[in-house]
């Protein structure tokens, strides 16, 4: 029986995989907003983003091949933008945020897609937290995707 991190590793190639297949409909203003937004979220999930994890981050989002329609510059500008909201006030900023997010639910393969995004991020360095999965699962509520669909 494969250990739960392995099971992480194969759900996550898995959906990096889903995503690149889906690359060419992914290409909207939305969704690029949206999934910066996620990947902020996951990263301030404990309330706080240490410089290190930001960088970390950063190079994850600009490294991402299924993320490669926008330009790595367009991508940083748009993380640091909401990190820089939950870093002023994390409460108001992740509420602007999920809105943000939530703009995709009318465009399910962006939707799904974003909560993929946030799965990859959250598993990267090797563990998927609770407090990670708790704002990937608040995610799937705005845009109207069942938790549950994630394992979540």
């Amino acid at each position: 029986m494969p250990s739960f991190w392995a099971k992480l590793r194969q759900s996550t190639e898995g959906m990096q995989q889903q995503l690149l297949a889906k690359k060419n409909d992914l290409q909207s203003g939305g969704f690029r907003d949206a999934s910066m937004a996620m990947c902020a979220l996951v990263a301030a999930a404990d309330g706080s983003i240490d410089e290190s994890e930001r960088q970390k981050v950063s190079s994850l989002i600009t490294s991402n091949e299924a993320l490669g329609n926008f330009p790595p510059e367009s991508l940083r500008a748009k993380f640091d933008e909401a990190c820089a909201k939950l870093t002023a006030d994390y409460q108001l900023g992740k509420v602007e945020l999920i809105q943000v997010i939530s703009k995709t639910k009318k465009k399910p393969a962006e939707a799904r897609a974003v909560i993929q995004i946030g799965i990859i991020i959250g598993g990267a360095d090797g563990t998927f937290d609770d407090q990670e999965k708790a704002v990937v699962r608040e995610a799937c509520h705005a845009v109207g995707i069942d938790p549950s669909e994630f394992e979540l």
